[in-house]
């Protein structure tokens, strides 16, 4: 329900001729949208850092596709907009389907899938913005990603249930426990006919509560005949503070971390062992995404001889995490002197363009590394 759907749905108290508004929208809701969302775009932030290589018959080769994925999807959309888009879909709804209309691909919001056992699935009413496809789709003429068997979403609301109800309580107790109240002896010349009595109340109820809701310095004359004595003065405050509360809302990030697979602490921005943490997070949180994403195209874009001859798009999810360019000049090195990268393909390795020259495309092995055939002569 929309906050207008529940305002016009007569959420209103009339009061005398004036009207006023109860907002009445439990504050710990907020706790898990907060943590969801900012799971949701931790992950969908790394996947746009992501980049798609193409590759034809096992060499880089920029084309249509690379375009595609790279720089401008669709005619609305960029790049960056568009695996944002896909990514979040991904995960607040479990699943997404794209569709290619004139070379161009577009996330579709809503559609209805048949699905079958011995042969395509089918898509009808398929939805993008404001127009509907007025045909159906086969499953090899759509991308369709699933990411789990079940939304992930759902199963974290089942769980915060319970802490919804832990959060109240502790907020609710925090401020009781942080709250005056008073005794207030009311004298005999007091008048107690209505009209007397209504005055009285007034003072009591909204004089009084602005006296002690002043921030700043506050006069209030006390009138003969009332006497206000504190009514938990000689009571031990209770041992909590909003550390306590805070601590359940760590626990609701905790478990909201642990069902989208982020290393809890990289959600709450700790830098402690952030270099450890960000490869637990490409590991089992990004790159099953990414593998995701790079099958289902392959299968749909490549036939298979195409792709059993090396043509395929891969997401390469290395350059997420920021390197020192220091820290990989060793290991750059030994991947050109052993021969397993050529120059180009280390440049790529590090986000650089490629030389595309014929030195740069070239294979070195350095005489230090030699073939077991060739060590066994040399032995003779």
């Amino acid at each position: 329900m929309s906050f207008f759907d529940w305002f016009l749905n007569g959420n209103i108290v009339k009061n005398g001729s004036l009207e006023v508004c109860n907002f009445d929208i439990p504050v710990e809701l907020f706790y898990k949208k907060l943590a969801i969302d900012s799971s949701v775009n931790l992950i969908a932030n790394a996947m746009v850092k992501s980049r798609f290589r193409t590759l034809e018959k096992g060499k880089i080769k920029k084309g249509e596709v690379h375009y595609l994925f790279n720089v401008k999807p669709n005619k609305n959309q960029n790049a960056s907009e568009f695996i944002h888009n896909f990514t979040s879909n991904l995960l607040y709804n479990n699943k997404v389907l794209a569709v290619m209309q004139d070379k161009e691909l577009y996330i579709a919001d809503s559609w209805e899938r048949k699905e079958f056992a011995m042969k395509e699935n089918l898509y009808n009413k398929v939805t993008i913005g404001d127009f509907t496809f007025d045909k159906s789709f086969n499953e090899s003429e759509v991308f369709y990603f699933k990411l789990n068997n079940e939304n992930i979403t759902k199963v974290i609301d089942g769980l915060y249930n319970s802490y919804a109800k832990l959060l109240s309580a502790s907020m609710s107790t925090f401020k009781k426990k942080n709250s005056k109240k008073f005794f207030v002896k009311i004298g005999s010349a007091f008048s107690q006919q209505d009209e007397d009595q209504e005055d009285l109340s007034e003072l009591l109820s909204e004089q009084f509560k602005k006296f002690f809701n002043s921030e700043g310095d506050a006069l209030w004359p006390l009138q003969e005949g009332l006497e206000f004595e504190e009514a938990d003065k000689n009571i031990t405050p209770a041992n909590m503070t909003s550390r306590d509360i805070r601590a359940i809302v760590d626990d609701i990030f905790d478990f909201v971390a642990m069902a989208f697979h982020i290393p809890k602490g990289l959600l709450k921005g700790d830098v402690a062992d952030v270099g450890e943490m960000t490869d637990n997070f490409l590991t089992f949180c990004i790159n099953p995404i990414a593998e995701l994403l790079a099958d289902e195209i392959n299968s749909k874009m490549y036939t298979k001889s195409e792709y059993l001859e090396g043509t395929r798009l891969v997401v390469d999810t290395r350059l997420i995490k920021s390197v020192d360019i220091s820290v990989m000049a060793n290991a750059v090195d030994k991947f050109l002197l052993s021969g397993t990268h050529n120059i180009d393909e280390n440049r790529d390795m590090m986000g650089e363009e490629p030389l595309n020259e014929d030195f740069s495309t070239k294979y070195y092995v350095t005489k230090n590394y030699a073939s077991s055939e060739e060590i066994m002569k040399g032995g003779e």
